[in-house]
């Protein structure tokens, strides 16, 4: 068996000496063999480990990462498989948002009607809650609610402590408003809302949804790279289950399917 030195684990990814150490301290690579004066030795398997945490971080975060390289180094792999599933779902859920929130911009930015720009530039003044859900043709119950969500976020008069819509909750509201009928669920609503305030407006917006994509992509491609690293790691250490994969209908015992 070839053992390597921490030198070289951390030479290959530029990284420490020191930093291989503590990868090892907490987990993320199995713990090494000591020579009689006390010298850590790795081995092969101890590389495979290294060059899959890095990869796992590079798609999942440090988190997660360290989640699964710590369950497979403790013998379940069903925990690791767990945080990797977990890691698909929410890049599955990434893209069902981007797509929900592109779509709204979409609708903003060529839907029928009169316009945002054109909806807001009537505003004048503060307008109280009861003026705001006039102007809209809904309840004050249903901008309550779109407050308690974080779309609108009036200020509060000192003595009173009325509710106060300024342009920029005026200007919130109305896209909501538009978006509700175009059938936009509220969290991806608050989402929009969000990032036009962030990003300056929809044409910024569809900018930073460009990059949001582009870096999706990137997330999965570095999943992919993840996926064939962990595979590898996984079969060093022998920890796979024998036999083929569950189905999703599985065959009979005698391995043809049932007749009628």
């Amino acid at each position: 068996m070839k053992y390597l030195r921490p030198f070289d684990l951390a030479r290959e990814h530029g990284i420490s000496t020191q930093a291989v150490r503590n990868y090892e301290r907490d987990g993320f690579i199995p713990f090494a063999q000591r020579t009689p004066s006390g010298y850590r030795t790795y081995t092969e398997t101890h590389a495979a480990a290294l060059r899959a945490y890095r990869a796992l971080v590079q798609a999942y975060g440090y988190a997660t990462g360290g989640e699964i390289m710590r369950s497979l180094n403790t013998g379940d792999l069903d925990a690791a498989l767990t945080a990797v599933d977990r890691g698909h779902a929410q890049l599955l859920r990434d893209r069902s948002t981007l797509d929900a929130v592109g779509g709204a911009v979409e609708h903003l930015t060529s839907g029928p009607g009169p316009s945002l720009a054109e909806h807001t530039s009537a505003h004048r003044g503060p307008l109280s809650i009861g003026e705001l859900s006039r102007r809209l043709g809904v309840t004050a119950a249903t901008l309550r609610k779109w407050e308690a969500v974080g779309i609108l976020t009036p200020v509060r008069e000192p003595v009173t402590g009325h509710r106060s819509f300024g342009a920029t909750d005026v200007r919130d509201a109305e896209l909501t408003h538009l978006l509700r009928r175009g059938g936009y669920p509220l969290e991806h609503i608050c989402t929009v809302v969000r990032q036009i305030r962030t990003a300056g407006g929809t044409e910024a917006l569809s900018a930073a949804l460009d990059d949001w994509r582009r870096r999706l992509t990137a997330r999965g491609v570095s999943m992919l790279d993840a996926a064939a690293q962990l595979g590898g790691y996984v079969a060093l250490l022998g920890c796979a289950p024998a036999g083929p994969p569950a189905t999703a209908e599985p065959a009979s015992a005698s391995g043809l399917l049932p007749t009628v």
